[in-house]
């Protein structure tokens, strides 16, 4: 077994759970994945929207769910693995997001959607993993040189989200467009060396996990022959029996197949990759009137979005998919059945035992 060193702890095998909102990855299935002996991760996005007083005070209610969800994962965990949640760098309120779960007692603050800056200031004191989310060399040099410059800290470890993930993403509409003539495994090689410097620094190993289009053993495997010392899997993990969100948002999964696939312009001003369904063509062939707005992130805008995308994604994980937003991996279209955690894990683990 590849058992991973992540500062003080210990991960049993080398795999992080994608965290992914709003509710598609709550307790349910972090806890399930830390059960195993993985890193589960909890999405903070929209964490409360189905607890009451969600609509009245959302950032409130998210706050107050924070701790009881990080709770709930440690008890289905009986003691295995990590449990992380993955906080957005565009939310509102970032820096309250990040002690509530530090205050919780969370292993690893995950972070992505920009720029994660800041995060060190609001983990200090605490003993909480940060790991930054980047699809660049630049980008991990951008990050972990402010860190050490402004904080004098590093990264604990480091997840490379490449082009065939899900959800938002850090790559640009063109490159999207025509992934074969990206060499993304050049650009990984380069990171996997830049994050030496950092370790030469503070004297610590920074694990490098590879993410989007993890889906079997032989991904495990060519990650792992990049230099990556795990991986992380997000959209192989929704179809599955523990997973937090609705069974008509995994039976989507199911039916969906590669042509389904596409790249949308999100109101968050990234490409993000979802599912086509009927709220898409929708949204493709006009605005939609925004009549609220829940405050989540700093980059949207309800005078101009296109789209509430809280709500969007809030119908979905509630089951309304066809007026919802249902984002996934390249390789959705490979989902064929439910299964549980256990099994998607052991489909995976002749990657890291060889």
């Amino acid at each position: 077994m590849r058992t991973i060193k992540i500062g003080n702890q210990s991960l049993e095998i080398p795999l992080i759970q994608g965290g992914m909102g709003i509710g598609v990855s709550r307790c349910q299935l972090a806890g399930a994945v830390a059960r195993e002996g993985g890193m589960g991760v909890i999405s903070t996005a929209q964490i409360g929207y189905d607890r009451e007083g969600f609509a009245r005070h959302p950032e409130e209610t998210n706050l107050a769910e924070i701790p009881e969800q990080i709770k709930k994962a440690r008890q289905i965990a009986q003691g295995h693995g990590m449990i992380a949640v993955n906080i957005m760098a565009v939310t509102q309120r970032y820096g309250e997001y990040v002690k509530q779960a530090c205050e919780a007692g969370v292993d690893a603050i995950i972070t992505g959607a920009g720029l994660p800056t800041t995060l060190p200031q609001y983990v200090k004191g605490y003993d909480t993993k940060i790991a930054p989310i980047v699809s660049s060399e630049k980008a991990l040099n951008v990050i972990l040189g402010y860190w050490d410059r402004k904080y004098s800290r590093t990264a604990d470890f480091v997840v490379i989200e490449g082009p065939k993930a899900g959800g938002h993403l850090g790559f640009s509409f063109e490159t999207l467009a025509d992934l074969p003539a990206y060499d993304f495994d050049a650009e990984v090689r380069a990171i996997v060396l830049a994050k030496k410097k950092y370790e030469e620094t503070y004297e610590r190993q920074i694990p490098i996990f590879l993410a989007g289009g993890i889906f079997h053993h032989q991904d495990v495997q060519h990650a792992l022959a990049l230099g990556a010392d795990g991986v992380q899997a997000a959209t192989r993990f929704v179809a599955t029996v523990e997973c937090d969100a609705s069974e008509e948002y995994k039976q989507s999964y199911i039916r969906a197949r590669e042509e389904d696939v596409v790249i949308i312009h999100s109101p968050v001003g990234m490409p993000g990759r979802a599912i086509r369904n009927a709220f898409i063509d929708r949204m493709q062939a006009g605005k939609e009137k925004i009549t609220g707005c829940y405050n989540c992130l700093k980059a949207c805008n309800p005078k101009t979005a296109a789209y509430c995308i809280s709500q969007a994604l809030i119908n979905a994980v509630k089951g309304d998919v066809d007026n919802g937003l249902l984002f996934c991996g390249a390789r959705v279209g490979e989902i064929n059945r439910i299964v549980t955690v256990k099994e998607v894990i052991r489909e995976l683990q002749p990657g890291w035992s060889v």
